[in-house]
């Protein structure tokens, strides 16, 4: 069981000002964990971190945005980790609110952009119809590091980050709340090689595959409905294995501790190719927004 007094390092998503930086800070704060702070420059480097060093170190990643879906490189690189044992073992969902950030205060004079792939689909039609029709797209490995490159680009440059990102860099906000969704939310995770106590509010997350035959996927999903689990939420992923073969991402309400939990999952691996536990953990929501 984890004891959050004895984590020493936690790693995450940077340079400072990111969002996964912010979701760190509250998670941080939620569990009164005081670690280290290791920032990283991609999820890759954040999982590999916490799978080679993971006594009293912990990762905070994003794995779903409420607009673009599953966070791609997240779960791929948390399926690939050697230590089977790193589980989800929290999640805090945070409001996103973009802004336009620039060195210039003249936002007609923007002719590029730059910013994280996910930032820039949240903000695609506020860049189709208020940037130039030829705005140059930059992708950065984070929000925070766009800002931070700006320093490289001429006062034409925008990137787009939070208002804390316009604070540490010392930004001008061209524009508030740019995100095409105003209700857009990205759900971070805290991961380590610990397991938690089921607290009555929780929720799994486990990762399999089927053979790839008629009726494969609907046999695991009845033996949720046959054990009365609520499912809120499955996608998938190519295996990278075999084109055409899928990895299944799925999560429902319960812990692993729960007796009906346990017996649907035995039944599960018996009706699967792969599978794959990535933890029970405590259901999160908040409505704050971060500045």
């Amino acid at each position: 069981m984890i004891n959050f007094n004895e984590i020493e390092t936690i790693a995450y998503l940077g340079p400072q000002a990111s969002f996964s930086e912010m979701a760190k800070d509250k998670l941080c704060e939620l569990n009164n964990i005081k670690a280290y702070p290791m920032p990283m420059q991609t999820i890759r480097q954040v999982i590999e971190y916490v799978d080679k060093n993971s006594a009293n170190t912990l990762g905070v990643l994003p794995v779903e945005n409420s607009i673009e879906g599953g966070v791609r490189e997240t779960m791929d690189n948390l399926m690939t980790a050697e230590n089977h044992n790193i589980q989800i073992i929290a999640e805090y969902i945070m409001p996103i609110r973009h802004c336009l950030l620039s060195r210039t205060t003249e936002i007609y004079s923007i002719t590029g952009i730059i910013s994280h792939p996910q930032a820039l689909a949240q903000c695609q039609n506020y860049i189709h119809t208020e940037m130039p029709y030829n705005v140059n797209i930059i992708e950065a490995t984070s929000t925070a590091e766009a800002a931070r490159s700006l320093q490289n680009y001429n006062l034409t440059y925008a990137a787009i980050g939070s208002k804390k990102t316009a604070e540490v860099y010392n930004l001008n906000i061209l524009k508030e709340n740019i995100n095409d969704d105003k209700t857009n939310q990205t759900r971070f995770i805290l991961v380590g090689n610990y397991t938690t106590e089921k607290t009555g509010n929780d929720k799994t997350s486990i990762a399999f595959s089927t053979e790839n035959k008629p009726g494969a996927l609907l046999e695991v999903l009845k033996t949720f409905l046959e054990s009365n689990i609520n499912l809120s939420h499955i996608s998938s992923r190519p295996s990278k294995i075999n084109f055409g073969d899928y990895i299944f991402f799925v999560n429902f309400d319960g812990h692993i501790q729960d007796e009906k939990i346990k017996l649907a999952i035995e039944k599960i691996k018996s009706q699967t190719t792969f599978f794959r536990f990535l933890g029970s953990y405590p259901k999160n929501q908040t409505n704050e927004i971060p500045q």
